[in-house]
This record gives structure tokens, C-alpha cells and sequence, in this order.
């Protein structure tokens, strides 16, 4: 997103051996860096082996990432911020879930607008069974894979799979890797959005730059990011003749359908960038 222009924060605990190298890394490319820094566990590591098809299997320590506390990220950070967004990653272990969950409390208080990425089907499936959706719904965005979305709503069919989420966010992007994505708002048709054509080297961070890539066109085309987080708490909300103009016309003259329609078109063509070369550093 910075690479992109956007204004970003990251919040976070690393190894206090190499705190400075990865607050010079951020910094360096636009990102503001709040890293608390750890005095006993390491900066959290992943082995990363990646096949001939650019496909990618990871090993992953978190570190000093499952240490992280709430005083690492202080809520005056969300004081001059328009989206919250977090991983799944933040929900799989008790001692960050609370965070997590605060974090959410936070933005909500402030009518900020919520983006959710799922992260790791292995770790949802370790879940209860409909906790996810419980923490995180009401999100504004939601950016599953094919086998996230699976795991939280039992289907198969990528469209499917899109309306059914939009039953607990404003807007799903499900992403499908070289097939593209599925766009989904609640009460429209979902849609699909082609992938760019591209030799895939190594598909590490692909889904990460499509979430950066179409949060940063999103906010760039509508200056009030909370009103999917009102659609999804009441889609009638704005107008109660939405749903007979919904059904009478088509998608595309809906401007907000079409903005994130272009918004995802964008994000497909980042993450096919992306894909062309080794490590997913945006240059």
C-alpha cells in the first residue's frame, strides 16, 4: 500500500537484535514503523519452498510475533487512521487473539472501516467452528483464497463461496491465484475478475499485494471507507428502494459495484507483478 502511495502504519513485535534493520526496511519504503522490540524471542521466521510452478509451501516461527501485547500497539494509532486491517493470523492464538479482538473494539468505537485476510485455512480449520466469522463479521472487505473461504462456509464453488460471506462483510474478494477473483457484495451477482497472463516464478505475498493493491484503489475512489461497514450492518440502510434498484439494473451502473470492480482489476494486476520474480518486495 505504501508503494502504492498510501499512508500506512504497521504495528508489531520483532527480535530487539534486528528491531533497526526492520524499522530501516519499512521506513525506507513509506511505511510509518511502530515495532515494540523483543529482549528474549527472535523476529518471527518462515522457510519458504517454492515449486517449479511458482507455487509455495511455508514453515513458519512466529517468535516474537506470539508475544506481542497490547501495549505494543496503543490505540492512539487508530486516532488519525481510516481502515484497520489484520491477518487471521492475529485470531489463532490466545495470547493475540484478545488483542485482536480489542483491535476490533477499537475501530468500531471509532467508526473506522474494518479489512479482514483471512491468512491460513490449516489455522481455520483448527478453530471452533463459526468463531471466525463471529470475531471479524461486519468487516468492510474480506479477502479469503479459495480454501479459506472453504473452510468457513463448507462450499466449493468459488461464486458460491463469495455470496455466502457477503451474508458477514460488505464486500468478499475471493482470490484464486491464477483464475483470478470472485467479487461479491451482498444483493448483487458475484463477479468475476480475470487474472493478468504471467510466467509465475514464485507466488509468495501474490494474495498480500492484491489486498494492498485493492485497499489502496478502494480508498483512493470512495472518501468514506466506513460505507460498507454500514451496508453490511444494514444494506437498506442508505436508501429502501436499494434492493428493487439492485434487481432492475445492471451491476456496472451501480458506481460503487464499479469502483470495486476496478479496485480489484487493479489488485490482479499488482499480485501478477508480483509473481514474475523471487520474494514479494514490491521492487
Amino acid at each position: 500500500m505504501a508503494h502504492l502511495g498510501a499512508k500506512v502504519t504497521f504495528a508489531g513485535r520483532v527480535g530487539a537484535g534486528d528491531a533497526d534493520f526492520h524499522r530501516h526496511e519499512l521506513t525506507r519504503d513509506g511505511v510509518r514503523a511502530h515495532l515494540a522490540a523483543d529482549p528474549e524471542a527472535k523476529t518471527g521466521s518462515i522457510v519458504i519452498m517454492v515449486a517449479p510452478d511458482g507455487e509455495r509451501t511455508m514453515f513458519t516461527d512466529r517468535g516474537a510475533n506470539h508475544r506481542l501485547q497490547k501495549s505494543d500497539i496503543p490505540a492512539e494509532l487508530l486516532d488519525d487512521a481510516d481502515v484497520l486491517h489484520l491477518t487471521g493470523y492475529t485470531f489463532f492464538e490466545p495470547p493475540v487473539l484478545e488483542i485482536a479482538l480489542w483491535l476490533l473494539e477499537q475501530a468500531r468505537s471509532r467508526g473506522l472501516a474494518v479489512t479482514i485476510d483471512p491468512g491460513s485455512a490449516a489455522f481455520l480449520a483448527r478453530l471452533e467452528p463459526g468463531a471466525f466469522l463471529r470475531w471479524t463479521g461486519g468487516a468492510a472487505v474480506c479477502f479469503p483464497n479459495r480454501d479459506e473461504a472453504a473452510v468457513l462456509v463448507g462450499e466449493a464453488d468459488p461464486v458460491t463461496m463469495a455470496a455466502r460471506l457477503t451474508r458477514h462483510y460488505g464486500v468478499v474478494a475471493l482470490k484464486l491465484g491464477a483464475a483470478g477473483c470472485v467479487l461479491a457484495v451482498e444483493n448483487q451477482p458475484p463477479v468475476r475478475i480475470a487474472a493478468k497472463v504471467t510466467a509465475a516464478r514464485d507466488s509468495t505475498g501474490a494474495g498480500d499485494a492484491f489486498c494492498g493493491a485493492f485497499m489502496s484503489r478502494w480508498l483512493a475512489g470512495d472518501p468514506d471507507p466506513r460505507a460498507a461497514d454500514a451496508q453490511a450492518a444494514d444494506p437498506q440502510a442508505a436508501d429502501p428502494r436499494a434492493a428493487d434498484a439492485q434487481a432492475a439494473a445492471p451491476q456496472a451502473a451501480d458506481p460503487r459495484a464499479a469502483n470495486l470492480a476496478s479496485a480489484a482489476e487493479f489488485a490482479a494486476g499488482i499480485a501478477a507483478s508480483v509473481v514474475t520474480r523471487f520474494g514479494a518486495r514490491p521492487r
